[in-house]
């Protein structure tokens, strides 16, 4: 019994070095990860500040060029134009006003030139994304909420449409972004699913009603965005 009790400590012994040796390898192991993870981490979020400046300086670029043109429009430290409702169609359809056609011609090229003229903002866009809002107002023969959503993303995505058909086709921007355009263009309706609510928490109509043309940003998510709103009935 004497020997076995023996034999039983030493071999007890023996497991004790044995994972105290396994954790301190565990332990090394996370450390090293951890390391590596916050390097990783730093790195992206120095390049993510600086992706944030650039755009912002892109943004301040814009906002003097439209204002230096005499073109309405409010832009906003992250890149956001605010147009008036009445800028590009008329109430109820997705044809192009006079008045809208007119204001792609002078905006497309400052904002393309603007946009572009960045090496390092240019490549780091994604897409360029067309984007089509309606309000949430009913058609007067819609039955239900679904076909009054479907009426109206069939509207918006129209729309969104008329203005990349438009500032492609017709616009005078420099011809040497066609390559970039066809990569990155993107046309999508939104319906009435996104609202500008006003501050009484009541729904703004008009400026529901609207076109954004938003960059998406490699690395980033939606809300990270450049978003660049036109206005429409």
């Amino acid at each position: 019994m004497a020997i076995f009790k023996k034999g039983g400590a030493k071999e007890e012994g023996a497991d004790n070095i044995f994972w105290t040796t396994m954790s301190d390898l565990m332990l090394g192991l996370c450390i090293v990860f951890m390391t590596l993870f916050i390097l990783a981490m730093t790195g992206f979020t120095q390049e993510t500040i600086k992706q944030q400046q650039q755009q912002q300086q892109t943004a301040e670029q814009l906002a003097e060029k439209l204002k230096v043109e005499k073109i309405d429009a409010e832009v906003d430290m992250f890149g956001n134009v605010k147009i008036s409702d009445v800028e590009l169609f008329e109430v109820g359809s997705y044809q192009l006003s006079p008045r809208g056609k007119k204001f792609l011609d002078k905006f497309t090229p400052i904002y393309l030139d603007t946009v572009f003229q960045n090496a390092s903002v240019r490549h780091s866009i994604d897409n360029i994304i067309v984007q089509g809002h309606t309000d949430s107002q009913t058609f007067r023969d819609a039955k239900t909420p679904n076909e009054q959503f479907s009426r109206n993303m069939f509207l918006s995505l129209q729309r969104a449409y008329a203005v990349q058909d438009y500032m492609l086709l017709h616009t005078n921007y420099n011809k040497k972004y066609n390559k970039a355009l066809r990569k990155m263009m993107v046309v999508e309706g939104k319906s009435f699913a996104e609202p500008i609510i006003a501050g009484d928490g009541t729904e703004d109509f008009s400026k529901s009603r609207r076109v954004e043309l938003k960059l998406k940003v490699k690395g980033q998510s939606l809300a990270d965005m450049l978003g660049f709103n036109f206005g429409g009935n």
